[in-house]
């Protein structure tokens, strides 16, 4: 993995901090998935270790869980 990949759902916490990491790190070293809209990556999002939204999977794997939106289980279902 050559990017960051920031997961959230949409609300406006995950918005508000999807800004911030594009501001942060750039927006050509993050790839934004908004799992909210596009629930096909809900497994790829827990395969990377991510339990709540928002979150960040740095490029070596490390999984970094930023303040609380929602758990991946509320958005399954």
């Amino acid at each position: 993995m050559s990017k960051s990949i920031f997961y959230h759902a949409g609300c406006s916490v995950c918005v508000s901090v999807e800004h911030d990491i594009i501001n942060l790190i750039g927006a050509d070293h993050v790839e934004i998935v908004n799992i909210g809209i596009n629930k096909s990556k809900i497994l790829e999002a827990e395969q990377a270790g991510v339990e709540s939204v928002p979150a960040l999977v740095t490029p070596n794997g490390n999984t970094l869980h930023i303040n609380f939106g929602a758990s991946i289980a509320d958005l399954k279902g």
